[in-house]
């Protein structure tokens, strides 16, 4: 997908500039790192699981050059326990034609013990997968990998009307230290009309800490994406929906992707679910691109203090000139955190925005620029190439 923002200058001494940008995002905190680059792709493409605790510092590195306004974390400092459990690491395959360990993706996640140490990658061969999946709390360190060529499908149609909305994930996932890399989670629940009670229709449910995901795509119409807690990085990725399809009181950045609005009339990006000031969650989003039909609102406050920035995103003409909505009450006009930064294209027009629309500034913007809002110093890794 595209970036945007002014580009840093790319010519025979770019990689002395990378790594001189590399020198001031670790030892000037105040440095404003440069927009994205051609190394979007890049990221982290050097890894097993067996090795994966030895990229913590490329992580750090590549995001020098490929991060653009978002900043790295403050000192990589990776959890020991991580360490550990990246270096125990082992992978299992799913082929839909019997040439894997197993045939399908739950027999695949039931053969991880409880209590589980080790890195478990679980190499998904391509086509559609139609089941309800969950990874339990007592599963982590799980990886759902696909290629990126041929991505796998992991479908389903459950709707809150019979499992309640939380339950009608696709995929659910409870357990800590979950990765999925290029694999498509859907909902093929039917759209929803207008007033359709019990619709809502989860592709992806992620509530458990430190998690992320890259180059995946999320399918449904409403409330595709549960963002449910904790802390969560999403790159690379394309999320479809039409009413709060981006859900949740997780804390999570995510990064250069596309999100794509597919309603008749009416639609609602985000709803986030913050309801306390000490409550540290909020969606960031960074150098993303807004698409798709209807009337679309940027976030819907769900909670009195739902907390939502958009940062240099392109905004196509779909999102309503108010941007905002408070769910028609008007006392979480002064409590909602919804903000905008250096944002593009004709649906980033501020004319017309509401009275409780921000438009931050450079310093109200840089705590949800930079990697430390989601603590990644201590978790985060690049995706494992299988």
């Amino acid at each position: 997908m595209a970036m945007f923002g002014n580009r840093r200058r790319e010519g025979s001494h770019k990689k002395l500039d990378r790594f001189i940008g590399f020198l001031h995002l670790y030892f000037l905190p105040s440095y404003a790192p440069p927009p994205p680059s051609k190394m979007t792709q890049q990221l982290g493409q050097a890894h097993t699981p067996a090795a994966l605790f030895c990229l913590h510092i490329l992580l750090a590195l590549l995001a020098a050059a490929d991060l653009g306004n978002l900043e790295p974390p403050s000192a990589p400092t990776l959890e020991p326990i991580l360490v550990e459990v990246e270096r125990s690491g082992r992978v299992v395959t799913v082929s839909k034609d019997g040439t894997g360990n197993f045939q399908t993706i739950t027999d695949a996640v039931n053969s991880i013990p409880s209590g589980n140490t080790a890195r478990t990658v679980i190499k998904i061969g391509p086509g559609v997968y139609r089941e309800k999946i969950l990874v339990d709390q007592s599963r982590p360190y799980v990886t759902f990998y696909g290629q990126p060529g041929a991505m796998p499908t992991i479908s389903f149609d459950g709707t809150a009307s019979r499992y309640g909305t939380a339950n009608s994930a696709t995929v659910a996932v409870e357990s800590h230290y979950f990765v999925a890399c290029n694999v498509i989670f859907e909902n093929t629940a039917p759209m929803p009309g207008d007033g359709v009670e019990g619709a809502q229709a989860v592709a992806m449910r992620i509530s458990g800490d430190m998690a992320a995901f890259y180059n995946c795509k999320f399918h449904g119409y409403q409330d595709t994406l549960c963002d449910d807690t904790g802390r969560h990085f999403f790159k690379d990725c394309f999320i479809r929906g039409t009413v709060d399809f981006i859900f949740g009181n997780g804390r999570s950045i995510y990064q250069n992707c596309e999100i794509e609005s597919v309603a008749d009339n009416i639609g609602y990006i985000t709803a986030q679910a913050r309801s306390n000031p000490s409550d540290k969650s909020g969606f960031s989003f960074i150098h993303c691109n807004i698409t798709g039909t209807g009337d679309a609102f940027l976030s819907r406050a769900w909670r009195e203090m739902s907390r939502v920035v958009f940062s240099y995103t392109h905004m196509g003409r779909l999102i309503d000139p108010r941007g905002w909505d408070n769910k028609g009450i008007a006392g979480r006009n002064r409590t909602v955190f919804f903000g905008e930064y250096k944002c593009l294209g004709p649906g980033a027009v501020t004319e017309g925005r509401v009275s409780y629309a921000r438009l931050l500034t450079d310093r109200q913007a840089r705590p949800f620029l930079t990697m430390n809002f989601i603590q990644a110093q201590s978790w985060l890794l690049p995706p494992p190439t299988v």
